[in-house]
């Protein structure tokens, strides 16, 4: 039976750490030149409490709702510990955001302080500054104050603060009860308005003890964090850090990620599929541009991988001659991989929606374990995880310690514990419909729980496709399999209410740009591409090779290539989830062409 500490609070999680790891690195970032920066434990909570004593000057009360709208940087965790510290609520909010959404966000919480990353976020503010009229100011993280009545720079902000004494301080912190609200998470809002998931103190803290009790830790380990904190994804992580004790080191952008990986160096990462989808892309496509007798080698040591990998998920040992191989190919081509990834990379872990089975077995052959989990905003984005010494490829694993799951009579998955939300801010009936009486949160995914405990999930209740036939299919299965070609990008598979199913395909630039290369075939972007007989073979011939493994009724008749679901075309979440409803939409004529 696990034990877990029933914390006051998230300051009270601090503290102890503060206690244990005063003197070492809390928190590292990187300067414009790449130049590493740090702050110990203790220099940390100096700053929390320099932070929330300008909050308590400038009126900020226990309740308040505090918005960041930032990229992922040191500042962004500042603020959000010395808000919750004095029982404010923090609301996050994508960078990448167009104003109207954030309008949305900010009235919806209620804030009354928006922090924002530069000039850029501010002008974005002052857009819809008439319709977050309860917002008193704005603070920039980054540059001076634009001369605007309504914005603070970062140091005139904590400047105020000066005046705050301790004991009010010491009061504030001691007022804040486990089961308050610590941050108002909206959802990516994929099939309509945003809900805003209310996740108490008590929720942080727990989930960062049951996430430290599924994976392998130790004090100095590293952790490198470039993913956006307004997911609480992210959060998590950086509270389980907290709790460890462990340094965390900000990307500068994703622009530099490559960069920043390699002077980081961490034990470990957390990342959405798509980053290591990306990572496996491009190294495969180095190794064909090279060809020749470089390709043979690198195929090579592939298959030594695979064959050691397969060895490992069976748990059988592994003979002298393929160790002594997989040696030779570790020293030759999978420590380049790694050294891509900082070099001394102990394992990373994938969510925030499913990883390619193949793409984990990639990494796995290269000497780099991906473990994939699984959470919801709502579950403050932990129950399951594969752990470090028992994993399978295609699961979630087991849940947290500490946490409960179940399949209901649907199909569909269900979970209980202390990491689920006290609910929706404001939204008392969509709350009741997704928590039961008895405490079980609905998350809207099917799947299959063996004996081992270990779940996987199969698809989407609300996502099911029933074709004209009578035949229920979870889509979800079929667009990770068919995404499992390296030349496709997305798919969003249709066919509810049809007599076959097709698919809408965005393929992936650089290996399709290489492809083309390869052929000789010009072209100024990869839409153009697109367009092209050769390539469009390609993708038929990709679509037929994976068709062989599904049912009859499961394969894709048809398809279209269109250009990538993006943020920008409103057809993808920050969270890169598909919007469905946008996506059939917009291409509602091309879908209908294809069951003529």
């Amino acid at each position: 039976m696990e034990t877990f500490k029933d914390f006051e609070n998230i300051h009270a999680m601090l503290r102890e750490t503060v206690g244990r790891r005063g003197g070492y690195p809390a928190y590292r970032w990187l300067t414009g030149d790449g130049q590493p920066q740090e702050v110990t434990w203790k220099e940390f909570y100096a700053e929390v409490r320099k932070v929330a004593k300008a909050l308590m000057a400038i009126g900020v009360q226990k309740g308040d709702k505090v918005a960041i709208v930032s990229y992922s940087c040191y500042r962004w965790v500042l603020t959000d510990l010395a808000a919750t510290s004095i029982g404010a609520v923090t609301v996050g909010i994508y960078q990448t955001l167009p104003a109207k959404d954030c309008c949305f966000i900010i009235h919806h919480s209620d804030a009354v302080l928006v922090f924002a990353e530069d000039r850029n976020q501010f002008d974005k503010l002052l857009e819809i500054r008439n319709e977050i009229s309860a917002v008193r100011r704005v603070v920039l993280f980054s540059g001076e104050n634009p001369d605007n009545d309504w914005a603070l720079d970062f140091e005139e902000f904590t400047d105020q603060g000066g005046d705050v004494p301790d004991r009010a301080f010491a009061e504030m912190t001691a007022a804040v009860a486990a089961g308050d609200v610590a941050a108002i998470v909206y959802t990516s809002g994929t099939t309509g308005v945003p809900k805003g998931a209310m996740l108490t103190h008590d929720n942080m803290t727990f989930t960062a003890q049951s996430v430290e009790k599924s994976v392998v830790w130790y004090p100095d380990d590293h952790l490198f964090l470039f993913l956006p904190l307004a997911h609480v994804f992210a959060r998590t992580c950086v509270y389980t850090a907290l709790l460890c004790g462990c340094t965390l080191t900000f990307n500068r952008s994703m622009d530099l990620l490559a960069e920043d990986l390699k002077t980081a160096r961490p034990d470990w990462f957390p990342s959405v599929p798509r980053v290591y989808e990306k990572v496996q892309a491009k190294i495969m496509n180095t190794a064909e541009a090279k060809g020749g007798l470089a390709l043979k080698f690198f195929n090579w040591a592939l298959a030594v991988g695979y064959r050691v990998s397969d060895l490992q998920l069976a748990h059988r040992s592994i003979p002298p001659l393929v160790s002594l191989q997989y040696k030779l190919a570790n020293q030759l081509i999978f420590k380049k991989i790694q050294a891509a990834l900082g070099g001394r990379v102990r394992w990373c872990i994938s969510g925030a929606a499913p990883l390619n089975p193949e793409v984990g077995r990639f990494f796995h052959a290269a000497g780099i374990l991906v473990v994939e989990g699984i959470g919801m905003t709502e579950n403050t984005s932990f129950s399951n995880l594969n752990r470090y010494d028992n994993y399978r490829f295609g699961w979630v694993g087991p849940p947290g310690p500490g946490i409960e799951q179940k399949v209901a009579s649907d199909g569909e998955i269900l979970f209980r514990g202390r990491n689920v939300m006290k609910g929706y801010y404001k939204m008392p009936d969509e709350t009741a419909a997704t928590i039961t009486e008895d405490g079980w949160l609905k998350t809207g995914d099917l799947g299959e729980i063996d004996d081992e405990d270990f779940l996987r999930i199969t698809g989407r209740k609300k996502e099911i496709l029933v074709t004209s036939g009578g035949k229920n299919i979870g889509p979800a299965a079929i667009e990770g399999h068919l995404a499992t070609s390296r030349y496709i990008h997305q798919v969003c598979v249709v066919g509810d209410r049809r007599h076959y199913l097709t698919a809408l395909i965005s393929l992936e630039p650089e290996a399709i740009g290489a492809y083309a290369a390869q052929h000789q075939v010009a072209f100024s972007s990869v839409d153009e591409l697109g367009q092209h007989p050769l390539i469009k073979k390609l993708i038929e011939t990709e679509i037929a090779e994976r068709n062989k493994s599904l049912a009859p009724f499961e394969t894709i008749k048809k398809f279209t290539i269109v250009p990538e679901f993006t943020m920008d075309n409103e057809m993808v979440t920050p969270t890169l989830k598909l919007k469905k409803s946008v996506i059939l939409d917009r291409f509602k004529d091309t879908i209908d062409a294809m069951y003529r």
